[in-house]
């Protein structure tokens, strides 16, 4: 029986998590919860599941992760203001299961530092994917990874067509509704850029040894190239359950959380190549990657700032791309990069600077 504290119990991968719980009791029981602001919803959920330790915002929820005993901390809150209880985690001795992707992006060396053989397990369905195809053979037998990405609601257009794009249609994705800044992510591949550095930072690969795919039907949520010519996919409905319960259970699978495919009916799947041209974020991702120290939270910081400036209307879609670069060319790590106070000055500072860059 494995006791799991659920950080972000409110949102979209907490709630599923709960349902994964809940329908197996054998298996899991909730210890801890939190949620940033709706009080309403983590009470009724803490009464659900009789928890007596419950959090409400980032500073109760590192208090939470620190006072409670605790087998899996599975991290769903969205953002970077997710770097606190992460490192709470670590430090902790539990498994953290890692759905706030941020955190690690915007971290970088400082969780790595902190993180014990295994005991960091990826939630996001692609890195979930590739945890699971690396387990077909050993790390010097890897030659590349590969992240599928859906494409997005402008697959196909070209970088000159997206000038005149709308929040609304930006935000119309075709298979995940995640929210207003990660569906506009989806859209301009700046997530998938994230995704990359996650990649990286999870399993030691160099970047240039990272590619992404266009997979429109999302089923392959993303594969392994060994050095033998074999690649080994991870294939599944679009489905969070299905991740959500190896990050709690792993390495341990849970019967029946998802539905498997059907190959009674007929399907296709097609892959394309990235067209970088129309969607230059992966590139600039690798690159701020690559640079590390803070530039991933500079990166991650700037385009927060220019995806509200862009629902506000202030800005135009192909203007989001623009500040990002203008705010990493213009970043100069401190010398306590290496620190969370320093992380979260960087990004204090990223936020300003796309604002003033914005304002003008």
């Amino acid at each position: 029986m494995r006791r799991i504290t659920v950080l972000g119990s409110t949102g979209s991968i907490g709630v599923q998590a709960l349902d994964v719980i809940e329908k197996n009791p054998d298996l899991f029981t909730v210890v801890g919860l939190s949620a940033g602001s709706n009080a309403d919803l983590l009470g009724e959920q803490a009464a659900r599941f009789s928890v007596e330790h419950t959090a409400l915002g980032t500073d109760e929820s590192v208090a939470l992760v620190r006072d409670v005993e605790t087998d899996v901390v599975l991290n769903g809150i969205t953002g970077s203001v997710g770097l606190g209880p992460t490192l709470a985690a670590l430090e902790s001795g539990a498994t953290l299961a890692l759905a706030n992707k941020e955190s690690l992006i915007v971290g970088g060396d400082l969780v790595k530092q902190r993180v014990s053989p295994g005991q960091l397990v990826p939630v996001d369905s692609e890195h979930s994917a590739i945890a699971q195809a690396l387990r077909s053979g050993t790390a010097s037998e890897v030659r590349r990874l590969v992240l599928t990405a859906s494409g997005g609601p402008f697959r196909g257009r070209a970088r000159e067509s997206l000038r005149d794009v709308t929040p609304r249609e930006a935000l119309a994705h075709p298979t995940w509704d995640m929210g207003l800044v990660v569906t506009t992510n989806s859209s301009t591949l700046v997530n998938k850029g994230l995704e990359v550095i996650e990649a990286h930072l999870l399993f030691d690969i160099d970047y240039e040894r990272i590619e992404v795919t266009v997979h429109p039907q999302s089923i392959v949520h993303s594969m392994v190239e060994f050095v033998d010519g074999s690649t080994i996919a991870q294939a599944s409905p679009p489905d969070m359950r299905l991740p959500i319960s190896l990050g709690l259970s792993w390495p341990d699978r849970v019967p029946g959380v998802g539905v498997p495919l059907d190959w009674t009916t007929s399907q296709t799947w097609t892959f394309e190549p990235l067209d970088g041209e129309a969607f230059p974020s992966v590139a600039l991702a690798k690159e701020v990657g690559a640079a590390g120290s803070t530039y991933p939270a500079v990166f991650n910081a700037a385009n927060e700032q220019a995806v509200l400036a862009f629902h506000a209307g202030r800005i135009g879609y192909l203007d989001i791309l623009d500040t990002i670069r203008a705010v990493v060319d213009a970043h100069s790590p401190g010398s306590d990069a290496l620190t969370l106070e320093g992380v979260l000055e960087a990004e204090r500072w990223a936020r300003a600077e796309a604002d003033r860059l914005l304002a003008g």
